[in-house]
């Protein structure tokens, strides 16, 4: 697999020739959003094949096939760089309620506006005020950049005249764990209180960390096996192109993605490669017997977080919760019980790729570009299973645990991951261009993919830039990032 001195950059140029483009324009038609808990049912569950029959509800024809691209990013104040705490003029709060002049409407929890909603596409807030867009279920990459600047610029108008910036990072390059403020959501006090009992870095995950994911639909049960297992086997690939979090409090921290290492130490009970992917018999019912082993954290209620944590969902099940006594499970339960699974991969109704650190508005649109271009054409699909198939269950740990800290210069077979990273970046511009989805100007989406080539073909990851420039220009400090990466 690896590639002899002086065919690199040939082998990743050959990537990028132009391609014959089509005429028209792909038509596309609407269908519903991605599932959203808000939106699901207090139906009761009184029998386990409810729980399967939720998930097989994913399945969409090819035609209904969307994308979901969610990603997270710093909020700062302009004057001293610290994270802008939720209270205050200059808060959080009064950032979710100045956009509201841009037709999102409010979600509150105890009269305190805490999400924002417009056209099946929210803004939510993680725990220590990271501003999350999470995307309508939208046809093309073309589209989710559009919805991806929109919102950016947005965010610029209104954080401007607080005195805000933000920031796309896989980790708070600068403050302490102690410094980071914490939003009044009910689910996050639950949460911060358990965090300590199954891991030492989950606390960082919740204050610390920004993502950037995609989410995409299936077929069918064999479908989503093939997507599971080829994005799960390609996860720490991911990992590596955009990894984005080299600094800790204003030190390196030794890693290109700290984002993605801290996750290894967060709770075993719910990280992870889920190797049971991988064996035979894989599909609906055996993912359903993984959540139910997943400890609970919460059960929402008439308004109220119940603090279930470390507790089953097996007795929930029986109506045997220690914290409910009595009380049966909803498919709202479930379904909030299934985004408190965090592995490389997450199935709920469509399969979200967790893998990729935060970062700048093209490497937003590059990571659905990767993911779509690998996932939805079958003869991608293909060629990216015939990539990893033979991966043994060694091989996907040691990707998955050497990534964090060597990215693209990890040894694997004879090579490094950059050769496998090729490899996938050359399978997925071939996806996208069979795709054929074109814009306006008859332009495909394989473009999207230009960022990530072309770090590939220099093997410099964002996170050895910075740490370039952080002994060099920078004198040893991080607060230029600030300055010079703020969307």
């Amino acid at each position: 697999m690896a590639m002899m001195p002086g065919r690199a950059a040939r082998y990743i140029a050959a990537l990028v020739a132009p391609a014959p483009q089509p005429h028209i324009v792909v038509p596309c038609r609407a269908s519903p959003p991605l599932s959203s808990p808000s939106h699901v049912a207090d139906t009761l569950i009184t029998d386990r094949t409810q729980l399967v029959q939720y998930i097989a509800g994913g399945e969409k024809p090819r035609a209904d096939w969307r994308i979901g691209t969610e990603h997270e990013k710093f909020g700062f104040r302009l004057d001293d760089l610290r994270p802008p705490e939720f209270d205050g003029e200059r808060g959080i709060e009064a950032l979710l309620k100045g956009l509201t002049r841009f037709g999102w409407d409010a979600v509150e929890e105890k009269s305190r506006v805490i999400a924002l909603t417009r056209d099946g596409a929210s803004v939510t807030l993680e725990p220590a005020g990271q501003l999350e867009l999470s995307g309508a279920a939208l046809e093309t990459i073309h589209q989710t950049c559009v919805e991806v600047g929109t919102h950016l610029k947005e965010v610029k108008e209104v954080a401007d005249e607080l005195r805000l910036g933000f920031l796309g990072m896989g980790f708070q390059p600068k403050w302490r764990r102690d410094e980071m403020p914490w939003m009044p959501k009910g689910r996050y006090k639950i949460m911060k209180s358990y965090m300590p009992k199954v891991g030492s870095l989950g606390l960082d995950m919740m204050t610390r960390t920004c993502t950037v994911q995609v989410n995409l639909d299936y077929a069918s049960e064999a479908d989503m096996v093939k997507k599971f297992r080829v994005s799960l086997a390609l996860q720490p690939i991911a990992t590596a192109l955009f990894a984005d979090s080299p600094f800790t409090e204003g030190k390196p921290n030794g890693y290109q993605s700290y984002r993605s290492h801290i996750w290894t130490d967060t709770d075993p009970d719910r990280t992870g490669m889920l190797d049971f992917v991988f064996e035979d018999g894989f599909g609906y019912e055996r993912y359903v017997d993984y959540l139910l082993d997943v400890p609970m954290y919460f059960s929402y209620r008439d308004g109220i977080y119940h603090d279930a944590s470390g507790q089953s969902f097996r007795d929930f099940l029986k109506g045997e919760l220690p914290v409910l006594p009595g009380a049966l499970p909803t498919l709202r339960d479930w379904s909030d019980h299934m985004t408190t699974a965090f592995p490389e991969v997450r199935l709920k109704k469509f399969l979200e790729m967790r893998g990729a650190d935060g970062g700048p508005w093209n490497r937003l649109c590059a990571l659905p570009a990767f993911w779509v271009g690998l996932l939805y054409d079958d003869t991608a699909l293909d060629a990216a299973w015939d990539l990893v198939k033979d991966f043994s269950l060694a091989e996907r740990h040691a990707l998955r645990d050497g990534v964090p800290r060597d990215a693209l210069k990890l040894p694997f077979r004879g090579g490094t991951v950059r050769d496998v990273a090729a490899e996938a970046l050359k399978i997925a511009v071939a996806g996208l261009r069979r795709r054929a989805c074109v814009n306006s100007k008859g332009v495909d989406e394989s473009g999207f993919l230009d960022a990530l080539i072309e770090i590939v073909e220099s093997n410099e990851t964002p996170a050895e830039r910075k740490l370039k420039l952080f002994a060099g220009e920078w004198n040893g400090s991080v607060d230029p990032v600030f300055r010079e990466f703020a969307y």
